[in-house]
């Protein structure tokens, strides 16, 4: 039986990967803080909370680190914890400096020292792009951050990248652009709008508040992207792929993808932040613009060539945007 440490067990990723790996007969332990033990529902909805060994993994401290992974010896690491809102990491840059990208460094050395058969996996992501330098984005385009959690997530990824060419080490970073479900947090914009927009359709909520409705995102479905994740670690040389759609929606298709099914429409009034959406059947406003919800930094055009990991890995991400949108929307129509 294979052993895996996934970190961020408790995430939307986490919980995706883990029912992947069991389903394969893995022995799965979850590496959560201790302070995430009371947020376990994506696992709970999965069926899967009582088939993880659950282990107290602190990303910012190096000991508990090293003892971990001293002690399970595993044969695949996923390490899928971090600070991962990008709009946080504007108001807490150090602390995303540690847990996105030293943290990083602390388990690949900790690997290295009393682990060392053990392959190792780097959720990287889009956000590295960030000021685009090419269009659409392939493994050998250039870097250039354009937030605190892009730039942490830098240091992890290369960091990985030197360890895998110093130390020969079975290192390898999937660089994921978007990808959503309901499993999603609700401060992300995607579920923050199926959320929302049930509410109001339910009369819980009066109006939706959203920033730029013409940022565009590569977005996929999670549970496919998972996928790619095991088939990196699974590939006979560590390397590092791109895992995207190839192509592209802005926030306001987002949006009115989701109303059609609540079978709503939304009609729009003024440009930016004057920007104001209406039911077109009862006239109310449901949703508004503010600057508050803008990035001090936007990224560019974010469009992933994933066609490395279709040809090497055999991966293909199966979710359309509109089943996307769909099952994130009937999935808060059930639950809320």
């Amino acid at each position: 039986m294979k052993k895996a440490i996934v970190t961020g067990i408790s995430g939307q990723d986490g919980a995706y990967l883990a029912k992947i790996l069991l389903d394969k007969g893995y022995k799965v332990y979850g590496g959560l803080r201790r302070t995430s033990t009371s947020n376990l529902w994506r696992l709970d909805r999965l069926g899967i909370t009582n088939d993880i060994e659950l282990i107290s993994f602190e990303l910012l401290e190096q000991s508990n680190i090293f003892k971990m992974i001293q002690k399970i010896q595993p044969d695949e690491f996923y390490n899928l914890a971090a600070q991962s809102f990008v709009g946080v990491s504007f108001e807490q840059p150090m602390y995303t400096a540690h847990a996105s990208g030293l943290s990083v460094l602390s388990i690949l050395d900790a690997i290295k020292s009393v682990s060392p058969h053990t392959k190792f996996y780097q959720a990287s992501t889009s956000e590295m792009f960030g000021k685009v330098h090419e269009v659409p984005q392939k493994e050998t385009t250039p870097f250039h951050p354009r937030s605190p959690y892009g730039v942490a997530k830098l240091y992890a990824h290369w960091i990985t990248k030197n360890y895998r060419e110093s130390y020969d080490m079975f290192a390898s970073s999937g660089i994921l652009f978007n990808h959503e479900s309901p499993f999603r947090g609700e401060e992300f914009v995607t579920r923050k709008i199926t959320n929302s927009l049930v509410k109001i359709h339910k009369g819980q909520q009066e109006k939706l508040t959203l920033g730029n409705l013409d940022a565009k995102r590569d977005w996929g479905f999670a549970g496919d992207y998972c996928q790619g994740i095991h088939k990196i670690l699974q590939h006979n040389i560590a390397d590092d792929f791109i895992l995207s759609t190839g192509k592209t929606h802005s926030v306001r298709d987002f949006i009115e993808k989701a109303c059609l099914v609540i079978d709503t429409e939304v009609r729009w009034e003024g440009t930016g932040v004057e920007t104001k959406g209406f039911n077109s059947k009862t006239n109310k406003l449901i949703i508004d613009i503010s600057e508050d919800f803008y990035r001090p930094c936007e990224v560019d055009h974010l469009l992933g060539d994933s066609t490395k990991a279709r040809e090497e890995l055999n991966w293909t991400p199966e979710v359309s945007f509109e089943g996307l949108v769909t099952m994130m929307m009937e999935e808060e129509l059930k639950y809320l």
